[in-house]
């Protein structure tokens, strides 16, 4: 696991309660800001996701 995966782990988490937390107070604006960050969390884990999966395509490589 690398660091974009986990960083966008983290970005998706914190947007999902964010966009929670609007829901509850009735903000849209909230809600908003919630989905799209996790949107970027869900696209950092994908590039954390390539990154490791060329990793272990040049480490079968070197076999």
């Amino acid at each position: 696991m690398n660091k974009d995966q986990v960083k966008g782990t983290a970005k998706d988490i914190g947007g999902k309660i964010q966009e929670e937390a609007g829901k509850l107070v009735g903000s849209s604006e909230q809600q908003a800001k919630g989905l799209n960050k996790q949107a970027e969390g869900k696209l950092q884990k994908g590039l954390g996701d390539a990154k490791e999966a060329v990793k272990d395509i040049t480490k079968g490589n070197r076999n």
